[in-house]
């Protein structure tokens, strides 16, 4: 039986799970058909406001992590091809300055969203940022034909109060579903779950994290156009707080969720939808891969769903969510169990042990691990490439 990777999203059809995230690469309608093209399961629009924004220049800047892969690649000669597909795919994580579109509204209206519906796909327009804002904008583009919107808080304050008029007059304004983009500066997501979720069919999280600066250190001066010269970051780097945030709100709300925040693999796609969400959104990753990004994460999904026996995206939904700990998992050491076959004695282990509790025998050229050096911390664990070391399964 061939995977199906369709999902309904709070109503809205998806052919995949993977959809354009609000920013440079859903600008305009072209862009969206690109994306359709590429292969992606739907589309979402860049923000729109009253306002057109006024962009600073430059706005974008990417945090490169090739020397690190380097120097891994070096510790593990037979794993070369692996780091350097890495590396080909771009940095760990990339700053912006971007702010919302700098198209009128109106342009929107009359051509991007139609040009983008041409693709046949379901489209969430993206609109901030007020409640006066989204009562006079969120009747117009539901008008224009979509699917449904995401209003983003990236600009408004992080009061529930306000967040729960936000998606009030927003619900209260349109019949199409709303989803309540949140924002990772949130300290307690279930209290901005609770102050919404009655006015909300569903979350996407996260948004960017910010503000951040990085420095040219040839020039000493920021990369970056803006006041102060700061962005807020995306990718890779931000991966692991998303997938906190959507676990939170998954276990917090009935209502789907969509994940955000460096999916670059289907890998990415598939530990999102464990956590609890129904699709993932992508942008870094188009940024630097381009609109074949979409379809190549849709099919590493499709992958992995058909090598570990599953026939679609719904099976492994929200399945890691009983195995978060309620409370500490243990305090005793318990050292890694050794894969012999698996091993391959490229020596990484041993060399990223803090606590020299692991060695490669020289003689069967597979690694050891001394249990009264071992810490149990875990590092050897998460580094192996090749899943050679893992923890016993309790519980």
């Amino acid at each position: 039986m061939p995977i199906d990777l369709s999902v309904d999203l709070a109503g809205i059809p998806l052919r995949n799970p993977v959809l354009t995230a609000a920013g440079p690469t859903s600008r305009d309608g072209e862009t969206l058909l690109k994306a359709a093209r590429g292969g992606v399961g739907g589309l979402v629009a860049k923000t729109i406001s009253v306002k057109p924004a006024e962009v600073p220049r430059p706005n974008m800047q990417t945090l490169d992590r090739g020397k690190s892969q380097w120097l891994l690649a070096t510790a593990m000669q037979n794993q070369i091809v692996h780091f350097e597909r890495i590396k080909v795919r771009g940095a760990y994580g990339l700053l912006n300055h971007e702010l919302w579109s700098d198209k009128p509204y109106q342009k929107w209206l009359k051509h991007e969203y139609p040009q983008a519906l041409k693709a046949g796909l379901s489209l969430i327009a993206s609109v901030g940022y007020t409640p006066e804002e989204l009562q006079k904008l969120a009747p117009l583009v539901e008008k224009a034909g979509v699917n449904g919107i995401e209003f983003s808080t990236h600009y408004i304050e992080t009061d529930p109060k306000v967040f729960n008029d936000v998606a009030k007059t927003l619900k209260e304004a349109v019949e199409i579903p709303v989803f309540a983009k949140m924002s990772p500066h949130v300290k307690d997501l279930t209290v901005f779950i609770k102050a919404v979720d009655r006015y909300v069919d569903g979350f996407v999280a996260i948004n960017t994290l910010g503000p951040c600066l990085h420095i040219d250190v040839e020039t000493g001066r920021p990369l970056l156009g803006g006041p102060g010269g700061v962005g807020w970051l995306s990718g890779p780097a931000i991966k692991p707080l998303a997938v906190r945030c959507v676990a939170d709100i998954a276990r917090g709300t009935k209502k789907p969720v969509i994940g955000v925040g460096g999916v670059t693999t289907g890998e990415d796609a598939i530990e999102f939808i464990m956590c609890g969400a129904s699709a993932v959104q992508v942008c870094t990753a188009a940024i630097l891969e381009g609109p074949s990004v979409y379809g190549r994460i849709a099919q590493e999904i499709t992958e992995f769903l058909e090598s570990h026996g599953h026939d679609s995206p719904q099976d492994v939904h929200g399945i890691a969510l009983p195995h978060l700990p309620s409370e500490t998992l243990r305090t005793e050491s318990l050292p890694p169990i050794v894969n012999k076959e698996a091993c391959s004695g490229c020596g990484l282990c041993s060399k990223s042990c803090t606590y020299s509790a692991i060695t490669v025998n020289p003689g069967t050229s597979k690694a050891e691990v001394d249990s009264n050096l071992c810490y149990g911390c875990g590092v050897c664990v998460s580094i192996c490439p090749h899943r050679a070391l893992s923890f016993e399964i309790s519980g």
